[in-house]
């Protein structure tokens, strides 16, 4: 096993490529709060480790994230089991995710895939199914993109081949969606003690 000192470098390293991307993140994260501001849901979606990664920015967007503040419009198409495995089992797992934007998303929605690799074929049809719907999309990727690489109207793309990695800088780059969200809508609120 890789020692934890070597990781941080790892770490460290992967950051000091992704920062020429921060401009990207940001753009993104204005994109997706007028999305919101304008009445649209977002749609989140990815497998395994992914997968948690598009819960986690869903449930910050509907519960809350650093300050309280009114709840967000967003589903984690990753969430719900049992209609993910009616539709796998009734259309086939490259389906599960793309069979939801079409009986979810409308236009002015958002669409947000996770992947490390891009590889995931329900992605790529997640990804059409929304174009066909009118939604936003938005990719977040790691390695080279994959085949989800272009799909989207905003990918950013890690410059790692390491999944944990990716997906360190996947979670801050939605840590930084939702911080850019609740400036850009106005509902960050005073430090819990200036309210006391």
């Amino acid at each position: 096993m890789e020692s934890l000192s070597y990781q941080l470098e790892a770490l460290q390293t992967t950051v000091a490529k992704f920062r020429d991307q921060l401009p990207a993140v940001e753009a993104t994260g204005k994109k997706l709060a007028a999305v919101l501001a304008g009445g649209g849901r977002i749609l989140t979606c990815g497998n395994g480790g992914s997968a948690c990664d598009a819960l986690h920015l869903s449930e910050e967007l509907v519960g809350r994230f650093d300050q309280n503040r009114r709840s967000l419009a967003a589903i984690c198409l990753s969430a719900d089991a049992p209609l993910l495995t009616c539709i796998a089992n009734d259309f086939g797992y490259d389906s599960v995710f793309a069979r939801q934007v079409e009986g979810l998303g409308r236009t002015g929605d958002a669409l947000i895939v996770f992947s490390t690799s891009g590889n995931s074929a329900n992605l790529v049809t997640a990804l059409q199914a929304a174009r066909q719907n009118g939604l936003a999309t938005v990719s977040l990727l790691g390695k080279d993109g994959g085949k989800c690489r272009g799909l989207a109207d905003h990918e950013i793309i890690v410059p790692s081949f390491t999944t944990a990695r990716i997906q360190e800088v996947h979670t801050f780059i939605l840590h930084a969606w939702l911080g850019l969200i609740e400036g850009e809508l106005g509902l960050s609120q005073p430090p819990r003690a200036a309210l006391r």
